[in-house]
């Protein structure tokens, strides 16, 4: 056999005790003798540690009694290692060293949440930082005494274990002055425990743990089920008013770590809430349990359940309604500097009328945050569903949380809450009519008392008072969405000169450019809304100059933040996506697209068409378009070899233009009226009775523009008869034409006639009027060319540098471009005078 498997057996190994039985006893007394005769060679040789008996561990270790150290043993030698080295620090000195233990050892008090938990503080480490609170005392003391000063480190570093050594020591402040009555002999019997607890054998230490256990889970409550909560190790947690504020500091120390149970955390806090008695109590709690309750949602695109936001409405009702019966009690985002020093974990009562408690927190946050909640609801629900409808109902809720906290912010005078809550308020009311606004206040004042909110009676007054507020005391981003709340609403009860006047006065066109993509979204909205009631009133230019920035892009849906448009080849990322998603409006807040696009065209077409019909014939008078799209769609119509009967908006639009350029203006109004979408307009009679009057005076001054050479004169009442308007209204239709030098003629008032004036130009003429076109467009191009070569003065190239001829070349080949020629073979030299020739030999075809 090898010489190594002879010698390679292990002590272990069930192989060897066997052959160690077989062994006699002199064969090992010679074995030991030898071993002993050659222990002077074994210090120079290297031993085998494959050879029999080479290793003494493994004897040892059968007698020996492994010891398994439990959670609660491993974190509190953490923490008792880490104190320690604190100690030493303070006698040599050393800040700085203490500074980072103390740190170490508050992180792993931290981490031993749980086992404290049921095990209280460790004794040691409360007598570790009573010590240490009083070692920074008189090392400040002697610091001042002293003639020579500590280092700059040291000094840093004992100043800032000043504030943190006083900010920890306000949660133990129990245990702490428990220690003070008696330093000597508090933390003996802890001691006596740990040392009894490792002399025990390992089994019997498990089994008199679980009789322990099993005693201790005898004597917890409870539940009504026959439930009782544990926690780690299985024990029983309490809850009592000597426990509450301990408890509750428990689940704020462990809210947003990494493996929180959030449900456990919400069941806690809501049987802390049965547990708590007095206000002080309830509002700490409350503020807990409706934090712990937004902690559910969580990401851009997540939104918090139904039942769940009806739990956090209800205790927020409840937090309300506290601070309300319990004035003395302020919740407060900043609470004074003497407040911050009172122990937060003991009950607090007012012990005067006059005293008041704060307590830290945001009220505003919470409406805030619950009402971007019901936002983000609504933006899931599938609006064309009766649950979008069902959801919509809890808005009334949601209204009187906004009310009643307004009433609590404006009894505590807290200007930048109201501001924030009022501009909420604004939101849920201003794109609304009247009858909704006022049944709206009179179900939120059947809900609240007398004394928080009472019925409004006029619409227009309360957005007003709200808006007038925001006004003086609301910041610049509020102040502005308030104009556009207000002017948006003015403009839905068809005040269009007043909400006109407001919109200019503010300048917000000039500067809407640098604002938020919410803000501008508001911006949009407020022009639709503008131009639609400048439709309904009869204005069309002024509704056209409203709609044509929104509705001549072909990005409506974007631009009032009502649907996602297309993006070609992916230009959207998803985070991009998910912000656009999350801008979009809840469908009850839309404004109808389709009649937009109806309202649009339709002031397009009556302004288009007389247009066109003054242009006639000549190019440069027809380039000059009012409704880029409105011409699209006339041109695609017009190219169509068959037209059947209108199917949709676009059709009947287009149809009802074609037949008004035509002089057709009876069969023009049908397929105006025949539009159902007007039916969603209010006053709808009124609404196609106006557009009938317009399109008869339109196609009156179409068919004289479209007439005119063929007419010496005409009577104003063969035009009235033609047109069914009244004589007096020809009268002033083409009065008005002839002023702002529309058609050339002239009314001759004794005879009702309107003399017509043919107004021919020469040959020469139009070839002179179209040469000076030419020319002046050849010169503006020039000039433009020229600013954009020529550099600024401190950029002015020197003459006879080494681009100078460069810039020379590409300059006359943009000019070259600019006139739309491209040089051929050495022919460049004439191009200007070719340019000018072609435009010439154009002009006469």
């Amino acid at each position: 056999m090898s010489r190594f498997f002879e010698a390679g057996f292990s002590d272990t190994d069930d192989s060897e005790s066997d052959f160690s039985d077989e062994l006699t006893d002199s064969e090992l007394s010679d074995s030991d003798q030898s071993d002993s005769d050659s222990d002077s060679d074994d210090d120079s040789k290297p031993k085998n540690r494959f050879a029999f008996g080479a290793s003494d561990d493994s004897d040892e270790s059968e007698d020996e009694v492994r010891v398994v150290r439990s959670a609660k043993d491993k974190r509190f030698d953490e923490i008792e290692q880490a104190v320690t080295t604190m100690t030493n620090g303070q006698k040599i000195g050393d800040w700085v060293s203490v500074q980072n233990e103390f740190d170490k050892a508050n992180k792993a008090l931290q981490k031993a949440g749980g086992i404290i938990a049921q095990n209280g503080v460790p004794k040691f480490y409360i007598k570790a930082v009573a010590e240490l609170e009083k070692a920074i005392q008189s090392a400040q003391e002697k610091e001042k005494s002293a003639s020579k000063k500590m280092n700059a480190s040291n000094s840093k570093a004992l100043n800032s274990m000043k504030q943190k050594v006083k900010k920890n020591n306000r949660l133990y402040e129990t245990e702490i002055a428990e220690y003070e009555k008696n330093p000597e002999t508090y933390g003996a019997e802890e001691e006596e425990e740990e040392t009894a607890v490792k002399t025990k054998k390992p089994k019997k230490a498990k089994k008199a743990l679980s009789e322990s256990e099993d005693e201790g889970q005898e004597g917890e409550d409870q539940d009504d089920d026959g439930f009782t909560t544990v926690g780690a190790k299985g024990k029983g947690i309490e809850f009592n008013q000597e426990n509450l504020f301990k408890r509750l500091r428990e689940v704020n120390d462990a809210r947003g770590k990494k493996n929180t149970d959030r449900e456990e955390q919400a069941r806690i806090l809501e049987k802390l809430l049965t547990v708590a008695s007095t206000p002080y109590q309830k509002i700490r709690v409350l503020l807990a349990l409706v934090s712990a309750q937004f902690d559910f949602a969580i990401g851009l695109s997540g939104f918090m359940s139904i039942p769940l936001w009806k739990t956090a409405h209800k205790h927020l009702n409840s937090l309300l309604v506290i601070l309300e019966n319990n004035p003395n009690f302020v919740v407060q985002e900043s609470v004074p500097e003497d407040e911050e020093d009172m122990d937060m974990d003991k009950d607090r009562t007012p012990s005067t009328p006059e005293e008041t408690v704060f307590v830290q927190g945001s009220v505003v946050a919470f409406v805030d945050r619950l009402d971007d909640e019901f936002i983000k609801s609504l933006q899931n629900i599938d609006p064309h569903t009766p649950d979008y409808v069902d959801r919509l109902k809890d808005e009334i809720d949601m209204y009187t949380i906004i009310v009643r906290s307004l009433a609590y912010f404006k009894r505590r005078q807290l200007t930048d809450s109201i501001c924030r809550t009022t501009m909420r308020r604004i939101e849920h009311l201003y794109f609304k009519p009247e009858t909704v606004i006022l049944a709206c206040e009179k179900a939120t004042a059947e809900k609240l008392p007398a004394t928080v909110a009472t019925a409004a009676t006029d619409s227009s007054a309360l957005i007003h008072d709200l808006c007038v507020y925001l006004y003086k005391n609301g910041a610049s981003l509020l102040r502005t969405r308030a104009m556009l709340s207000h002017v948006y609403h003015h403009a839905l009860h068809n005040r269009f000169y007043v909400a006109r006047d407001m919109l200019l006065m503010s300048h917000l066109q000039e500067t809407i450019f640098q604002a938020d993509i919410t803000t501008q979204i508001a911006h949009n909205r407020t022009m639709v809304q503008l131009g639609l009631c400048a439709f309904r009133q009869g204005m069309i230019k002024e509704a056209h100059a409203c709609l044509q920035d929104i509705s001549g892009t072909g990005r409506v849906k974007e631009l009032l933040a009502q649907g996602l448009q297309m993006q070609r080849y992916g230009s959207a990322t998803p985070e991009q996506e998910k912000l656009e998603r999350q801008r979009q409006l809840p469908f009850h807040m839309h404004i109808n697209l389709e009649l937009l696009e109806c309202v649009y065209l339709t002031c397009s077409m009556l302004l288009e068409i007389p247009a066109m019909a003054q242009a006639g014939s000549s190019l440069d008078a027809r380039k000059k378009v009012i409704s880029k799209p409105f011409r699209r769609m006339l041109d695609y119509n017009s190219r169509q070899v068959f037209t059947g009967p209108p199917e949709n908006t676009r059709d009947h639009i287009m149809g009802a233009a074609k037949a008004m350029a035509s002089g057709e203006w009876q069969k023009s109004c049908e397929l105006i009226n025949a539009i159902k979408i007007w039916d969603l307009m209010p006053e709808t009679d009124k609404i196609k009775e106006m557009l009938g009057r317009k399109i008869q005076e339109e196609a009156l001054r179409t068919y004289l523009f479209s007439n005119a050479p063929y007419y010496s004169s005409i009577g104003l009442e063969q035009l009235a008869k033609m047109f069914e308007l009244t004589v007096a209204n020809v009268n002033a239709i083409v009065s008005k034409m002839i002023w702002n030098e529309e058609l050339s003629a002239s009314i001759d008032q004794v005879s009702n006639v309107v003399v017509l004036h043919r107004v021919e130009h020469s040959k020469l003429q139009a070839l002179a009027l179209a040469f000076a076109e030419k020319a002046s467009g050849f010169v503006d191009s020039n000039e433009k060319l020229l600013e954009s070569k020529t550099p600024q003065q401190n950029e002015r190239p020197k003459k006879g540098g080494p681009n100078a001829g460069k810039d020379q070349a590409s300059g006359k080949q943009q000019q070259q471009r600019t006139m739309g020629h491209q040089p051929r073979g050495g022919r460049g030299r004439n191009q200007f005078n070719n340019g000018l020739g072609n435009s010439v030999r154009g002009s006469r075809k």
